[in-house]
């Protein structure tokens, strides 16, 4: 367990660059150097991860771990990757509102709310590419954002996203796939699934108090993300946005773009914001409520993996899903991360320059964090 541990956090010290980086890290380290598991099985992994919902590359982390040393295996896996950017995210959000009194950091804040607007952008870009390439999937998208954008609830936006998962499954089979069904029995880890399911009705239901009503709230984020570790912006902007300022949430935002690790951990400095009075035990509910399900999901669908990619309907499903969530996406783009962050004609030249910076010299995502915090900081004394 040690060694797992030990290997995984220190990937969690520096793997910068988001879920692709992450799961190229991955690859170079545990397919290339360690040889723990070979490229095919590594390659359904991933693909595995993108099917279900939930964070990425820490589902392909947790499953690496998995297959070492099994359960415990993959707990290993998680904690090591996970609790450098949690140790990060827990500190700055207890001690933000210590600094926000003065220009400086105001500046600073408003540079790094103008980075998420260039961040969330390229998101939403990149992933229309990768998910709406048919007229069908890109009027599921224009139709998502519009209702996202008219109708801010997170129960029409549920609503909305299984409407679109039952479109998808007629509307892209054929599109998709080609192919005709399959009735190979699926060997699910029927255990795991039962589990996700009660928790998720639990949450429904309401667990009393403000620790079970976060942890609810969490729940119900972390199984709806589809599409990538962008897409917790908008859930969680849906869903627990309104306990906290509109500058505490994109500043949350900007910051887990900033630290190694996964994107998921914003849940991380939510929930310290949430509670500041108990800001430790709001920040571990929150972050082990947001990857708890699709931790559970991992653990289902692993033996059975191939059985359901095989199944066009659910593979197309899943494409209007992922073109729905495009819209999602978009919708956050423009409420609350442009009209937050964009007050001036000078702030839009900023994110155009850096749009084009990220565009064509592709920096690491450390220089774009630095260069944009000092911009803030410098048009502060202007």
């Amino acid at each position: 367990m040690w060694q797992i541990f030990s290997r995984f956090l220190a990937l969690g010290l520096v793997s910068f660059g988001g879920p692709a980086a992450h799961i190229g890290y991955f690859r170079k380290t545990f397919v290339d150097e360690l040889a723990w598991l070979p490229a095919d099985k590594y390659a359904s992994l991933v693909a595995l991860s993108q099917f279900l919902p939930g964070p990425g590359s820490s589902q392909v982390g947790f499953a690496i771990g998995y297959h070492r040393g099994g359960l415990f295996g993959g707990m290993a896996a998680f904690l090591g990757f996970t609790l450098p950017s949690f140790v990060l995210l827990l500190l700055l959000a207890l001690t933000s509102s210590q600094f926000m009194q003065y220009p400086i950091t105001q500046g600073i804040i408003h540079g790094l709310k103008l980075m998420a607007v260039v961040i969330v952008a390229d998101a939403v870009l990149t992933m229309f590419k990768q998910f709406c390439r048919c007229k069908v999937t890109q009027a599921f998208m224009a139709i998502m954002a519009a209702i996202a954008l008219v109708l801010p609830n997170q129960w029409l936006q549920i609503g909305a996203l299984l409407i679109f998962a039952l479109l998808g499954s007629q509307l892209l089979v054929k599109a998709d796939t080609g192919q005709s069904e399959t009735r190979e029995p699926l060997a699910l880890g029927w255990g795991y699934l039962l589990l996700f399911s009660l928790l998720l009705l639990t949450s429904f239901i309401g667990l009393g108090g403000e620790l079970g009503k976060m942890a609810a709230d969490f729940y119900q984020v972390g199984c709806l993300v589809f599409g990538g570790g962008h897409v917790v912006l908008p859930l969680l902007q849906a869903s627990v946005g309104q306990a906290v300022t509109p500058d505490e949430f994109l500043t949350g935002y900007a910051l887990a773009q900033a630290v190694p690790g996964p994107m998921f951990t914003l849940a991380t400095f939510l929930g310290a914001e949430m509670l500041p009075e108990q800001a430790f035990i709001g920040a571990v509910i929150a972050t082990l409520a947001i990857f708890l399900p699709g931790f559970l999901l991992m653990l289902a669908a692993l033996k059975s993996w191939h059985s359901i990619s095989a199944r066009p309907r659910i593979a197309a499903g899943l494409a209007g899903i992922n073109a729905a969530v495009v819209g999602l996406l978009l919708a956050a783009l423009y409420q609350p991360v442009f009209s937050s962050a964009v007050l001036t004609s000078l702030d839009m030249v900023w994110v155009i320059l850096g749009f084009a910076l990220l565009k064509i010299i592709k920096p690491n995502i450390l220089l774009l964090v630095f260069g944009f915090a000092g911009l803030g900081a410098g048009l502060a004394f202007i």
